[in-house]
């Protein structure tokens, strides 16, 4: 199956290095319309769909295989092998960021620099780690998801994008939701929010921006926290910001930040 096809691959600008932006459970590519046009003017920038989101090649989809993030990892190595030029910085939203950590413990040598947007190594409370949800948090909200997937959707979209005075946004993101097909976003919620890449983090080698909101019920603080100690070359910054989209919530805010990164991170 051609690459661009199954992931419905956009590929905007030409510049030194390559962007990979990579959106996160029940979004699509089209969350990056804020940012995604500026770095373009200095970047080579990727926008796609994972498979089984947005306008991917929903005939790709086999729930046999997509039952760990290790399968979304291989897909965006190949479209990165296929497609990326120069450098290439991983910028992947809420659980695309844990995925970017498995492309790179899988090829080592292919990412040059991480952005992650609002991460979460493990969303479940473990000892003294804080991901923000006790078990059975997590399965309250799988089982409402499955058994209904659009009153899930309607009822939590507001609370992951925050920003209540931009109820536009919290619209865009309950549509965004609703249409993903109801069985591939149970299968991913429970892959995501049962996930633990808290041990992979650890084997991060290249540079890292952890990009945390204040106040986010997704991805707390802690979760940021973490990371920016679980890998080396990581530093976290943290917008005041309530919500889990700071991309499209606070987009100055996040380019400003990303901005900083990468010039830090990749040759004049």
């Amino acid at each position: 199956m051609d690459l661009a096809q199954r992931h419905h691959l956009q590929i905007l600008g030409q510049g030194p290095a390559t962007l990979v932006l990579v959106h996160g459970f029940g979004c699509d590519q089209n969350m990056w319309r804020l940012l995604a046009p500026a770095f373009a003017q200095r970047y080579r920038v990727l926008l796609l769909d994972l498979v089984g989101s947005g306008r991917s090649d929903l005939s790709a989809y086999d729930p046999a295989r997509y039952t760990s993030l290790n399968a979304y990892a291989a897909d965006l190595a190949e479209v990165i092998t296929a497609y990326a030029e120069g450098p290439v910085v991983m910028v992947g939203h809420s659980v695309s960021a844990m995925i970017g950590v498995l492309i790179e413990r899988m090829a080592p040598s292919l990412l040059h620099a991480h952005i992650m947007v609002g991460p979460s190594a493990c969303y479940l409370n473990d000892g003294d780690y804080r991901g923000g949800f006790s078990r059975e948090d997590i399965d309250e909200l799988l089982s409402t998801l499955e058994s209904n997937y659009l009153g899930w959707s309607s009822n939590m979209a507001p609370a992951i994008m925050g920003s209540p005075e931009q109820p536009e946004l919290a619209e865009e993101l309950t549509n965004s939701f609703c249409r993903t097909d109801p069985d591939i976003a149970a299968q991913f919620a429970r892959v995501t929010f049962l996930s633990d890449h808290r041990e992979d983090a650890a084997h991060v080698r290249v540079p890292a921006l952890i990009l945390q909101c204040s106040d986010d019920i997704i991805a707390p603080l802690t979760a940021g926290e973490f990371l920016a100690r679980a890998m080396p070359g990581a530093k976290l910054v943290v917008i005041d910001n309530v919500g889990h989209c700071p991309h499209l919530s606070a987009p100055d805010a996040s380019a400003r930040a990303m901005d900083a990164f990468l010039q830090e991170v990749l040759p004049p």
